[in-house]
C-alpha cells in the first residue's frame, strides 16, 4: 500500500513537470514564435527561455537551484558550456546558470517532443550522430552562432546512460574540438543532484535543492587539434571528481 501511495506521487510529479513546460509555451507562445523569426532575436529568446520558463520550472518543482562558481562567466564573452547529462531538469539548471546567451547542441530526436521539440528545433543545432555529414553541419552553424556572440552548450556524454549506477559516461569529441577550433574557454559544471530530483526513471525522484559547481574555465588559445584527447579526458576528470565527492 505503502509502495502503491508512493508510485502515485512519482506520477503526478511527473505530470506537474510536464504541465510546468508546457503552460509558459503556450501562454508565450506568439512572442516567443516573433523570437524566432529573426537570429538576431535569439537573445530576447534566450532571456524568455531563462526567465520565464526555466526558473519557473526549477522552483515550480520544488528544487531551488544553487551554484557555486570558481569563475565567473563574463557578459559578451563566448564558452563552451559542458555539463554530466543526468535530468530533463539539466536544459533548466544551464539556462539559470549563464547569463549569457548560449545555443544548445542536442540529439534531433527531442524535436519530436510535442511543444518543446517546436522552439527546439527552431533555435537549437540539431545533430544526427549517426549521420557524419549532420555532425559537419554542427560546426558549421555553431561557427556563425559564435561569431554573432553567443556561447554553445553540449553534454559531452552524447546521451543518458541507461545505466543509472554510471556516474560519468565517456566524453565524445566534439565539444573540445569545436572549442580548440574557435579557440574558446570550456567551461566545465557540475550538476549534483539532478539525477536524485528528476531522473528518466519513472518512479523515482522529488521536491529538494539542486546544486550545480562551475568549474575554473580552461583556456584553449594555445593549444591544438592535437591537444584533443587531453583536454577531453582533463574536463571529464574534474566533473567526474566532484561528482565523486558528493555522491548522496
Amino acid at each position: 500500500m505503502l509502495q502503491l501511495i508512493k508510485n502515485i506521487g512519482y506520477t503526478l510529479y511527473r505530470i506537474w513537470f510536464y504541465f510546468l513546460v508546457a503552460v509558459p509555451i503556450v501562454v508565450f507562445f506568439p512572442i516567443l514564435l516573433f523570437f524566432t523569426l529573426s537570429e538576431k532575436t535569439y537573445p530576447q529568446f534566450f532571456w524568455m527561455a531563462r526567465n520565464l520558463w526555466a526558473r519557473p520550472i526549477l522552483y515550480g518543482m520544488g528544487c531551488p537551484p544553487r551554484v557555486v562558481f570558481e569563475q565567473k562567466i563574463e557578459k559578451g564573452k563566448s564558452y563552451m558550456l559542458v555539463a554530466n547529462h543526468t535530468s530533463m531538469l539539466d536544459i533548466m539548471l544551464m539556462l539559470h546558470i549563464s547569463r549569457n546567451p548560449f545555443v544548445f547542441v542536442g540529439k534531433k530526436e527531442l524535436a519530436k517532443i510535442p511543444l518543446f521539440g517546436f522552439f527546439y528545433k527552431r533555435v537549437c543545432i540539431m545533430v544526427d550522430r549517426s549521420d557524419s555529414g549532420s555532425r559537419t553541419g554542427v560546426y558549421r552553424r555553431a561557427q556563425k552562432r559564435l561569431a554573432q556572440g553567443l556561447s554553445i552548450c553540449i553534454f559531452p556524454e552524447g546521451g543518458v546512460p541507461d545505466d543509472e549506477s554510471i556516474i560519468l559516461d565517456s566524453f565524445k569529441d566534439g565539444a573540445f574540438k569545436m572549442a580548440l577550433s574557435h579557440k574558446i574557454p570550456i567551461v566545465p559544471i557540475s550538476f549534483l543532484d539532478n539525477k536524485n530530483r528528476f531522473s528518466f526513471t519513472f518512479l523515482s525522484g522529488g521536491p529538494g535543492r539542486i546544486r550545480a559547481k562551475v568549474h575554473s574555465f580552461v583556456e584553449t588559445a594555445l593549444l591544438d587539434e592535437s591537444d584533443k584527447e587531453m583536454l577531453r579526458e582533463r574536463i571529464r576528470a574534474v566533473i567526474l571528481t566532484e561528482l565523486e565527492n558528493n555522491i548522496i
